[in-house]
């Protein structure tokens, strides 16, 4: 396997020493806007499966030339995912294999943007469903963190532990502090921006519906030491991926921000500092989410001044296989002292580099096969969960129905 890692940020930079580990691929070329940072990540691992180039995401034909010239059967998209359909477009041009963690992205409805969805994440990628398969080809679609080990968790919930489901809960928390700043997300700004912002979607009796952002509070206990974080509704890939193969009367998202993270949210947005149109400021034109970017620190600088825990994890209730109520919690937790000590990642950014790692090796062993564009609850998620502990990043699952019978 011949893979175009096309971004050297936070999560392309983490990904390069966790498959440096591994043997399942021939040649990865890690691509980005910067050839510094691209040739950086390279260095750091002395391997020559490794190069590194110089590439716009944004450019269809550049990227397809280097996926011909680099002679890769895969392309992995690890930037944001304004670029997605470009880099999208790029593989099913060339006949190559395409992996990324963050889908199309949405547009509100026009008129009820509360109530009705406009076009969703991922619908442009869903669309050309039909020519990825009549190439033979594999789309594989919002394969991170969240989504992606958290719709393997549902999968795997679904043929293993439940009968029926009520609903499927994806539930992010942390308790993460990043020392010598007053505020410094520890992921991409602009990607935070684009899910908490957005109308949050909710799968509900057969249909989607949307709701106000960071709607719906709720107190969630995590575990492994994080304890309770107050929950809110979020916009996310897996409300819009799980009822496409999984039978759930209920699907949410709900990510622990806290109060300060959405008051500094809220705040871009009265503003207007969370738009993506440019404007003009003196002679040059800009984008405002862009400018707030270019005014924090790099997520994936943090590490050094990071201190706790990060989990993600995939909450379901329903009736178990024996007929009995059940509610579990699967999750998967990271220390960044532990990341940060093993690989120089810091763990948010790691915990979402590792599970595209993982789903690579899958497709490249032949283990996980399809055609078309597909999410991870389209496989079987054994393979996954058993490869993942072997990779020495146990998941784990926390059995609710018997603590409270307890």
């Amino acid at each position: 396997m011949r893979i175009l890692l096309v971004g050297a940020g936070g999560v392309g930079s983490a990904v390069v020493p966790i498959a440096a580990r591994r043997d399942f691929f021939e040649h990865i070329v890690v691509a980005d806007s910067k050839q510094n940072r691209a040739a950086e990540t390279v260095a750091k691992v002395n391997d020559p499966r490794f190069s590194a180039i110089q590439l716009d995401a944004s450019d269809r034909a550049q990227v397809a030339a280097a996926l011909r010239e680099h002679r890769c059967d895969v392309l992995f998209n690890a930037v944001d995912p304004r670029f997605t359909m470009p880099l999208f477009d790029a593989a099913l041009e060339t006949g190559a294999h395409y992996l990324d963690m963050a889908m199309s992205l949405s547009r509100p409805h026009p008129h009820r943007p509360y109530e009705l969805t406009g076009v969703k994440l991922g619908d442009e990628q869903f669309a050309r469903d039909r020519d990825w398969r009549a190439k033979g080809r594999l789309a594989l679609v919002g394969m991170g963190v969240e989504p992606g080990l958290a719709d393997v968790f549902a999968r795997y919930a679904a043929d293993h532990l439940f009968e029926t489901i009520d609903e499927v809960g994806i539930r992010d928390g942390s308790n993460l502090v990043v020392e010598g700043y007053d505020f410094a997300p520890t992921f991409s700004i602009w990607t935070t921006i684009e899910e908490c912002l957005n109308p949050p979607v909710v799968w509900e009796d057969g249909r989607w519906r949307t709701t106000e952002p960071f709607s719906e509070p709720e107190m969630f206990d995590f575990p492994e030491g994080i304890g309770p974080v107050e929950c809110v509704n979020v916009e996310h890939e897996e409300v819009l991926l799980v009822p496409r193969w999984i039978d759930a009367k209920r699907v949410t998202f709900k990510y622990g921000l806290g109060e300060e993270f959405i008051g500094v949210l809220k705040t871009l947005h009265k503003l207007g500092l969370d738009g993506t149109d440019k404007v003009r400021v003196g002679q040059e034109e800009v984008a405002p989410r862009d400018v707030v970017a270019a005014r924090l620190p790099d997520p994936a600088t943090l590490g050094d001044r990071m201190r706790g825990k990060t989990c993600a994890g995939t909450w379901v209730k329903g009736t178990g296989k024996d007929g009995r109520p059940r509610e579990v919690y699967l999750y998967h937790v990271v220390d960044n002292a532990w990341s940060m000590k093993e690989y120089g990642a810091q763990a948010v950014v790691w915990q979402t580099a590792i599970h595209p790692v993982v789903a690579l090796e899958l497709v490249a062993r032949g283990v996980w096969k399809g055609e078309g564009v597909l999410g991870p609850e389209a496989f079987d998620a054994v393979p996954f969960l058993d490869l993942l502990n072997e990779y020495g990043s146990p998941w784990a699952m926390r059995d609710q129905s018997e603590t409270r019978a307890a």
